[in-house]
């Protein structure tokens, strides 16, 4: 082999070290990318990323949000949900509504009306929507009660009727969930594969986390945690799905001293009272999870573990206190094995 074969053979095998080196330090030194900001009411949201390109995509999950917002939330004014509910019809001008009905509506009759966006009047009674509530007595929820139920409505894909005007729809206990699929799905569209959204506790991942080579951890809160004291009893790794976590830690008003929770049942008309303290579903929407999450805390433990024995498509970690007033722990498989409880 003459001097110069020998060059050129040298020359190409350090070229394809040096390949090699840096490629296996791209991978280790993944730069992950991180957008938060505010939306819908007191909620914040998170996005972590992995882009090759390194697009910063802050301006469009802003305006994303903002549109959002702009269909589903209660707050503001001229929302369309709020327009809504001052009139007896609507026809839909953003693609959010019909979508937030349709997964409404099928796990209202999964759960056979425990969850029940049209409990609006009674949220509102007990001062856990945009207006201020009061201590009613049973005669007065009795009254509120007679124009609360999602099949008083009628919809399709392109407008929704009431059959009476009184009739209003809060999405306060799905929204956080709906819109984290709402930038999950951006993200997607983007070409981006490895993600964590978080919306006000809620959350959806897919992939991995670069700087880990492992999944996204999400950790569930201990039911003693309070807002000044918060700490996690389990980690649970999310693979490519959504999580949504319900329960009465923080969320609550104190009328005339007594306490009450903000989950209130569709049926009775008043805050839930069992012995489930916090509920947390995964699925394959972040929506649905959020939803279902809600549901369970109004249907209780013992309900709530027949649902997931007979929707195996869903999971779930349910938190409750046995007979003997202890901490017990019901979970489903998927989440059995993807749990790591907290020393």
């Amino acid at each position: 082999m003459n001097l110069r074969l020998k060059n050129i053979l040298y020359t190409l095998g350090l070229f394809s070290a040096m390949f090699l080196v840096w490629h296996y330090r791209q991978g280790k030194t993944a730069e992950m990318i991180w957008v938060t900001g505010n939306t819908t009411g007191p909620n914040t949201f998170i996005v972590k990323y992995f882009d090759d390109q390194k697009r910063n995509f802050k301006y469009s999950i802003d305006s994303v949000l903002q549109v959002f917002n702009q269909s589903l939330n209660t707050y503001l004014p001229e929302s369309e949900i709020s327009q809504f509910n001052r009139l007896k019809s609507y026809t839909f001008n953003l693609p959010y509504f019909y979508e937030a009905l349709r997964v409404s509506y099928k796990i209202y009759l999964q759960t056979n009306g425990a969850f029940d966006p049209s409990v609006g009047p009674l949220i509102n009674t007990w001062g856990f929507g945009p207006e201020t509530g009061f201590l009613p007595d049973s005669s007065y929820i009795d009254s509120v009660k007679q124009f609360v139920g999602f099949n008083r409505l009628k919809f399709n894909q392109d407008s929704v009727i009431k059959e009476d005007a009184r009739v209003q729809l809060s999405f306060s206990a799905s929204a956080k969930g709906y819109g984290v699929d709402v930038v999950a799905n951006f993200l997607e569209a983007s070409a981006v594969s490895n993600y964590f959204v978080e919306i006000g506790g809620e959350v959806r991942a897919r992939g991995i986390n670069k700087t880990t080579e492992k999944l996204w951890t999400v950790g569930i809160l201990h039911p003693d945690s309070d807002e000044f004291n918060q700490f996690f009893l389990s980690i649970i790794s999310l693979d490519n799905k959504g999580m949504a976590t319900s329960g009465n830690y923080f969320n609550y008003h104190v009328i005339d001293g007594v306490k009450y929770g903000h989950t209130i049942d569709p049926v009775s008309g008043y805050p839930i009272e069992h012995n489930l303290l916090s509920a947390t579903v995964t699925a394959k929407t972040c929506h649905e999870a959020d939803a279902l999450a809600t549901a369970f805390m109004v249907m209780g433990t013992d309900s709530a573990i027949d649902f997931l024995k007979k929707h195996q498509e869903y999971d779930g970690y349910l938190l409750f206190n046995n007979e003997e007033g202890e901490l017990s722990v019901y979970s489903t498989t998927d989440i059995t094995d993807r749990i790591k409880t907290v020393k």
